[in-house]
């Protein structure tokens, strides 16, 4: 597991991973690309070029922030009408109505960044998000990808929140157990799953005796739910 004091190299984490990663732009995930190759392909955030539109706006009140702004939100409004569908129709969708958008969004950056001094803070917003394009936008064409990694962001909040207490999990050991109770926790709730109920009754099992330990992997949260979910379906039968 990374540590949570500091940002591991990604390189540590990633394997022999092939697929997309979508990430912010810290610049050490562009590392992943071996030889501009497609071993990885990185999907950035939206939200993040979009805060520091923001943040220019909020010190300058500059037109130029604000419009990038109203663009960047039609994106965010046609996303909100396909959150949750399956990735071929959201595809189709972002085709037809998200691409145009993107493809005037593109040369009306660039336009401005030749209007605006390049050291100040539009100037340094509108270059990032132009060096960041390809990425940024690689959501139009692959269903699966989101707009930004938000969902992911807040997931992993409360470990960032907590990260001063955890140097002090006493040892080794304590530290490795806090990392299994976390992954529990947090693909508890993937599953949808109450991570409260879901302890409760995982520990109560294995206190009682009423799990033996070659069925240990009974309790891991998926295979909890599917033992929920048709113990259910029976009472309801």
């Amino acid at each position: 597991m990374p540590r949570i004091a500091r940002r591991s190299a990604p390189s540590s984490c990633s394997g022999d991973y092939h697929g997309i990663l979508q990430v912010d732009g810290y610049a050490a995930y562009k590392g992943l690309i071996k030889n501009g190759g497609h071993l990885v392909q990185l999907a950035f955030c939206f939200a993040h070029a979009r805060r520091k539109f923001w943040d220019v706006h909020v010190a300058t009140k500059s037109p130029i922030a604000a419009e990038a702004l109203q663009r960047i939100a039609m994106f965010y409004a046609i996303e909100d009408r396909i959150r949750g569908l399956p990735a071929a129709h959201r595809a189709a969708v972002r085709q037809t109505d998200t691409r145009p958008l993107i493809e005037g969004f593109k040369p009306w950056l660039e336009a401005r960044l030749l209007e605006v001094s390049k050291k100040s803070g539009l100037g340094k917003t509108i270059r990032y998000t132009l060096n960041h394009w390809e990425g940024l936008t690689r959501f139009i064409d692959d269903g699966r990808i989101e707009i930004d990694s938000n969902t992911v962001e807040r997931s992993i909040n409360p470990i960032g929140l907590g990260k001063k207490n955890y140097l002090f999990a006493g040892s080794e050991g304590g530290a490795e157990t806090w990392a299994t109770l976390a992954s529990l926790i947090n693909t508890a709730k993937l599953h949808d799953i109450d991570p409260r109920h879901y302890l409760t009754d995982v520990l109560e099992r294995i206190v009682s005796g009423r799990i033996k330990i070659n069925q240990l992997h009974m309790l891991l949260p998926w295979n909890w739910k599917a033992e929920r979910d048709s113990s259910q379906a029976k009472l309801a039968a």
